[in-house]
């Protein structure tokens, strides 16, 4: 960013104590620090919320990708069943054993489909950096005044 050394500061700090004086000096300095701490606040506020959104995007195209992964998988494995029962069922029992087997073959193709899409789905707990983290269910603690007040109430 910039390279401000301390030469430069003290230069700056004793025209600053010429040009407003002693007694604004101080005040000009805080009203100074005040808008650069909100410019940097703004800033990175936009970072985080811009690097969220590119997140966001990469996961949609993720999802979208796995989508047509496992709907092409699908398709295929439709199409292996429809072909296995639009074959003659009059067939010898050898054919049935050919049967059996694209069944088979057309289940595994599908257990393989699913299998990839598993493995290449990211999780579904991540989640955007700029998004507030939510608390941990904490385990609640009983409050001595309130155990007091239900005694109280239990005696009544």
């Amino acid at each position: 960013m910039l390279d401000i050394g301390f030469l430069e500061l003290m230069l700056i700090g004793v025209v600053g104590l010429l040009v407003l004086g002693p007694e604004r000096l101080p005040r000009a300095a805080r009203t100074a620090g005040m808008w650069i701490g909100k410019i940097k606040r703004t800033v990175s506020g936009m970072q985080r919320e811009i690097s969220a959104q590119l997140e966001a995007e990469e996961l949609r195209q993720k999802l979208n990708e796995q989508q047509k992964k496992l709907d092409d998988s699908l398709k295929k494995a439709k199409l292996d069943v429809e072909s296995i029962a639009d074959s003659p069922s009059n067939a010898a029992p050898a054919s049935q054993s050919d049967t059996e087997q694209r069944v088979a073959k057309a289940s595994s193709r599908l257990d393989d489909a699913l299998q990839t899409v598993r493995e290449e789905t990211p999780p579904s707990s991540s989640t955007p950096a700029s998004t507030t983290p939510t608390r941990a269910a904490e385990p609640e603690t009983p409050n001595p005044d309130s155990a007091a007040l239900n005694k109280d109430r239990n005696h009544q």
